[in-house]
């Protein structure tokens, strides 16, 4: 969780640089990422794919939704990775980063047909189809480029995945993709083939996000994998390719155990193996897209203490408020989802007794909470500076002015130096749109 985070003597360090000097250099709140851990991870999943599935083996789709600037993109195409998109501002800093649009994956539920050009202009790889409408943009756009567009459908194969419902995917009352049950995947399957500028590889599915375990990815696999056996009987060929999406779990407390790579993909690999064997169909290429498990680790959000106060409940109980200079701004998980964090206290050690706290942000909203319960040093007081780990993952990505607090900058680390790679937000930055 704290990848090459280290505390010594007495203060955390991160690759080999201080909290102490990260604040002083480049203030608080600041997102702080270990640029070799990521290249690690990046590389672990990459590695287990092609271990696990051999020549089989496709790509693994970074999700650019979790964070993305130019030089994350610039890392992503040194480790050899693609990348999923949504939008087309997440497409223009992928190709600004270098990536080879054909390892590019264009994604949403509502692609504007701008985006879908820009997509077919730029030479994405491919497309996930979401509705039948984007059938029909999508092959107006490869038609107008003189082009033939390879698609992805995405499908939902009615899976309740065990994860908070804001981030579940793959079950049928959702707005992702084409239902399996119904039978609308069929007519979408059906629509694609009566455009000779879309070229369908194969199918798509995302269960969801923060998932432990292997069962729901074995089962969704389960489901591709006999219609695509329900294709070969009624077209008589092969779909050659699967994308099993992701959304693997991380470790955000200290008890979290996170999802090996390693483990994930071999228990995949048995279950397209085993499907794949019942319906007489040759393996596909698979394809993943692990999510938040490659960047959320990585990175840290240092914060600095403004203010501590006491509370006494009716109860009779006491709880200790701790604002930080950050909050709601930068992490919205914990009031969007109830996302679950912790923090250690970076620039010192204590050895006071701990208290039952309470972590908040600066915003004017009761909700502005970053850690609801959490015994910290009851000896912590302004000026201390607290690091919650964990928030590579759409802590930067869905961060907002809320109260027009600028947003903080994303700082890379490695070999015992520090540097900038998204600036911090100004008051001027702030003003800019304003007529």
């Amino acid at each position: 969780m704290w990848s090459s985070s280290v505390q010594t003597g007495t203060e955390l360090s991160i690759a080999g640089v201080t909290a102490k000097n990260l604040a002083k250099e480049f203030g608080t709140p600041a997102f702080i990422v270990d640029e070799v851990d990521f290249y690690e991870r990046a590389t672990a999943w990459n590695k287990a794919l092609k271990e696990s599935f051999g020549t089989n083996a496709g790509t693994v789709y970074y999700a650019a939704k979790a964070f993305i600037c130019t030089e994350v993109a610039r890392w992503i195409n040194d480790v050899g990775i693609g990348i999923d998109v949504c939008t087309g501002g997440e497409l223009a800093v992928a190709l600004a980063g270098g990536i080879d649009p054909a390892k590019i994956e264009l994604h949403g539920n509502n692609k504007s047909m701008a985006e879908i050009e820009k997509a077919v202009i730029s030479g994405v790889g491919t497309i996930v189809i979401d509705s039948l409408y984007e059938v029909e943009r999508v092959a107006a756009a490869a038609t107008k480029a003189n082009k033939v567009q390879k698609v992805l459908l995405r499908l939902t194969p009615g899976i309740e995945a065990h994860t908070h419902e804001s981030i579940a995917t793959a079950h049928e009352d959702v707005k992702f993709g084409f239902s399996i049950a119904s039978g609308a995947a069929w007519d979408a399957i059906a629509a694609v083939r009566g455009h000779s500028s879309l070229e369908l590889r194969g199918f798509h599915a995302h269960i969801g996000s923060q998932i432990f375990g292997y069962e729901s990815f074995e089962l969704s696999a389960q489901r591709l994998i006999g219609l695509l056996a329900r294709y070969r009987d009624e077209f008589k060929s092969e779909l050659p390719e699967l994308d099993l999406g992701g959304g693997y779990g991380i470790a955000y407390l200290p008890d979290d155990v996170a999802v090996v790579p390693a483990d994930a993909m071999k228990a995949l690999s048995v279950a397209v193996t085993t499907n794949c064997q019942t319906h007489g169909l040759k393996i596909p290429t698979i394809s993943i897209e692990p999510g938040r498990a490659i960047v959320g680790p990585t990175m840290l959000t240092l914060y600095e203490v403004g203010t501590v106060k006491d509370v006494t409940l009716e109860s009779g109980l006491h709880r200790r408020y701790i604002s930080v200079d950050g909050g709601m701004s930068d992490n919205i998980r914990p009031s969007l989802y109830d996302a679950e964090y912790t923090t250690v206290l970076a620039n010192r050690t204590s050895t006071a007794k701990n208290v039952s706290s309470r972590l908040v942000g600066k915003h004017c909203e009761t909700g502005d909470i970053v850690i609801r319960e959490i015994d910290l040093p009851d000896d912590i007081v302004p000026g201390d500076l607290l690091a919650v780990p964990a928030t590579g993952a759409y802590g930067r990505s869905m961060a907002s002015n809320y109260n027009h607090v600028p947003r903080p900058p994303v700082i890379s680390v490695k070999d015992g130096k520090a540097r900038v790679i998204v600036r911090r937000e100004t008051e001027d930055d702030l003003r800019m749109l304003d007529i």
